[in-house]
């Protein structure tokens, strides 16, 4: 079984070294220059005071960590949102994420159980970090489509604060006229804290049919790493990891938005 990474993946040891200097604009594989990514003071304003304190959290790495494995003064974030505020670990979670608003990141399959064929593995991945609307956030997830050299963008995560104190995951999905697809919006809420790196949200429908636990993982690295996948009893069962340090040009709206 696969434990928690601590660094990227072997997927990203192959990507190609950023061409000229450290400061050169980074460029995607098939030689775009990357668009600038949405300047952080353009997010609403909850999740601008959360990223502020991340980016605090990540430029002071010596700070030991709260007894919760929230940043250091993680009890002083702002509220998510009015009404249901969640726990300071999902709203430093929810800002780490919001740091990387308005850009685009390439990533590839690294984990996937026995006959599982959603993935060939050889595909380019994108995930968008597209919109930070108050307190929701949306990320495009396009899959390249080898065989017709087109792409699938017909699915959109979709993250919120809950109450009591959790976060909610849905996935949008849709068909290429923008309509919904018969399997739409389903998704689950956190159990637990989490972390402001890790959130796992539970499937109750998987779950009962199962038997044993069920449903999905998030986790971000500021500047390092994305991963999305599914979870069985607490390990990762198939997983697609997004390289954060290296933004590539930002993809065409998701099917029906």
């Amino acid at each position: 079984m696969m434990g928690t990474p601590t660094g990227l993946p072997a997927l990203f040891l192959r990507l190609p070294s950023p061409p000229g200097s450290s400061m050169s604009p980074p460029t995607s594989s098939r030689g775009t220059s990357t668009p600038s990514p949405v300047p952080i003071l353009s997010l609403p304003p909850a999740l601008l005071a959360l990223a502020a304190v991340s980016l605090l959290a990540v430029g002071c790495g010596g700070d030991a960590p709260g007894e919760d494995g929230a940043p250091a003064g993680s009890e002083a974030l702002v509220s998510g949102g009015p009404g249901h505020p969640p726990s300071a670990p999902a709203q430093a979670f929810l800002a780490n994420l919001a740091l990387h608003c308005g850009s685009a990141y390439s990533g590839g399959l690294t984990l996937e159980p026995p006959g599982d064929d959603m993935l060939t593995g050889t595909e380019e991945l994108i995930v968008h970090f597209r919109e930070c609307d108050g307190d929701t956030l949306r990320l495009p997830f396009h899959i390249e489509l080898e065989e017709t050299a087109s792409w699938d963008r017909s699915r959109t995560w979709v993250l919120t604060p809950a109450s009591g104190d959790r976060l909610e995951l849905r996935h949008d999905h849709r068909e290429p006229d923008g309509t919904p697809s018969e399997r739409t919006m389903y998704g689950g809420f956190t159990e637990t804290p989490g972390t402001p790196e890790r959130q796992d949200f539970v499937s109750v429908e998987r779950t009962e049919e199962s038997g044993f636990p069920r449903g999905w993982r998030i986790e971000v690295v500021p500047g390092e790493r994305y991963t999305y996948g599914t979870t069985r009893r607490g390990e990762w069962s198939w997983r697609i990891d997004f390289d954060l340090s290296r933004p590539v040009p930002v993809p065409p709206a998701p099917w029906g938005h």
